[in-house]
């Protein structure tokens, strides 16, 4: 499988409706905090929105949901891993992706047959407090290495001037959230990512 070398990651349909027209492929739902219902509507709008545009949705973390509404890709964490029913998973055709931050972690993920394997923080991240330091261009080397032929997408802090590095070092697919979601103009920032990973698709 092949991913897109830009890999967007937003917090509600709203975001996708606005940016996915820009020539988004790949883009991921990422919604912490919400009841079902909230969900679901997300859900659907981001999935029907996506059809329409050729994008390929992944959905973070609600792997129930993701099932019911029809969806083919899921997003999970190493904490959602262990309690996820990976045979319902696989059984509904839905392709699965999982965060790693250490060698324990990349062996548990590679145990569950995963579609691409996410590596990160690559840098400091102003998303989330991480236990977990930077990884550094080296780490993705050493998990290219232990993951191919599976697509590496690599995530944290990562920014235009910093692509280069990352997909020479080895990744597949560069995430990315707040340096496109807090631009002063997220859509001309947007297509700038677009362009400088052309040469990567």
């Amino acid at each position: 499988m092949k991913l897109d070398p830009f890999y967007l990651i937003v917090d509600s349909a709203a975001w996708i409706e606005r940016l996915v027209p820009l020539g988004v492929k790949l883009v991921q739902l990422r919604i912490k905090t919400m009841d079902e219902a909230g969900l679901r509507a997300e859900i659907r709008k981001a999935k029907a929105f996506c059809a329409q545009h050729e994008c390929q949705l992944i959905v973070n973390d609600h792997w129930r949901l993701v099932i019911e509404e029809g969806c083919d890709f899921v997003h999970l964490g190493q904490e959602d891993l262990q309690t996820a029913d990976l045979s319902r998973i696989r059984s509904a055709g839905v392709r699965l992706g999982l965060s790693t931050h250490d060698h324990v972690e990349l062996e548990t993920a590679m145990f569950a047959e995963p579609d691409y394997v996410a590596l990160g923080p690559i840098y400091p991240t102003i998303l989330k407090k991480m236990k977990w330091a930077p990884q550094g261009l080296e780490r993705i080397g050493e998990w290219n290495r232990r993951v191919a032929p599976i697509p590496l997408v690599t995530i944290g802090g990562l920014n235009l001037d910093r692509l280069d590095g990352v997909f020479e070092a080895g990744a597949n697919s560069a995430a990315v959230v707040t340096d496109i979601t807090l631009s002063s103009d997220p859509e001309a920032r947007t297509r700038e990512w677009i362009e400088k990973t052309d040469r990567w698709r």
